[in-house]
């Protein structure tokens, strides 16, 4: 990625973002809830179905789409004038620092205003050109990235929320929809992941964690769809392993539901 002054970097954030019509965030107040694995889902069920789609991993210190979508050892291809190009897998643009960073299992020790400027070189450096969405993986919390990314986007069409069904991450929801309710952004649904566990040799659901129905209750005053995902280990795999695209192949429960969470 190269350096360019700020009122340019801005201009071509603008001219970058203003051919994609819709512009999707996915985010938590708390890590390990699956917010990268349905980020994916999301956008390799919408290319399935014929959408133009990218997918920005915008998490910096823990990138994982790379990894989950089998194309960390590819290398983007510079265009003209510096200009980067998203690598392509089965019609997905996909951009992640697991990319431009190849030692991730290396920490990142960056402060906050290289944080913001490597979030708008991703932004601006990388020519996605028209898309029907762009899936933006958020990392945890409601700091440095995901306010960068909420200011330089101005039409975020609106945001997933993940969680898990536990009290700890439960609370962290409502602090979620706190952010986004200041930033103007609207809720497209919160997706409770993990709900349960389906045994593979009974069919029997077996809580994973404990809940209670009223840390819900604010969500369903304002009535904001709640799509609920099981553990599923074998989709699990499928993405550690990069297999992504073949997930929907045998999972037709899960691509329903998926399909819940935007339409």
């Amino acid at each position: 990625m190269h350096n360019v002054n700020i009122d340019h970097r801005n201009a071509l954030i603008k001219e970058r973002m203003s051919k994609i019509k819709n512009k999707i965030i996915v985010m938590s107040n708390k890590g390990g809830v699956g917010k990268s694995s349905i980020s994916t889902l999301l956008a390799v069920f919408l290319a399935k179905k014929g959408f133009k789609t990218g997918l920005l991993d915008s998490d910096i210190h823990g990138p994982s789409i790379a990894k989950m979508t089998g194309t960390e050892n590819a290398d983007y291809e510079i265009k003209e004038k510096d200009i980067l190009k998203p690598i392509e897998k089965e019609k997905l643009k996909i951009v992640s620092m697991g990319n431009i960073i190849k030692e991730t299992d290396k920490a990142l020790i960056w402060r906050g205003p290289i944080k913001i400027t490597v979030i708008k070189q991703l932004l601006s450096d990388f020519e996605w050109g028209e898309l029907d969405y762009l899936i933006i993986d958020l990392p945890p919390g409601t700091g440095d990235e995901p306010l960068s990314i909420c200011q330089e986007i101005k039409d975020i069409t609106g945001a997933v929320i993940v969680t898990t069904p536990q009290k700890v991450s439960m609370i962290d929801v409502s602090k979620a929809m706190d952010f986004l309710e200041k930033t103007k952004i609207k809720i497209i649904a919160v997706v409770e992941n993990m709900s349960e566990f389906i045994c593979p040799h009974c069919q029997k659901p077996t809580k994973l964690f404990y809940s209670k129905e009223d840390l819900y209750q604010k969500i369903k005053n304002d009535n904001i769809k709640i799509i609920k995902i099981p553990f599923y280990p074998d989709v699990m795999e499928k993405l550690d392993n990069g297999e992504c695209f073949d997930i929907f192949k045998e999972r037709k429960d899960l691509y329903q539901k998926t399909n819940e969470i935007l339409f």
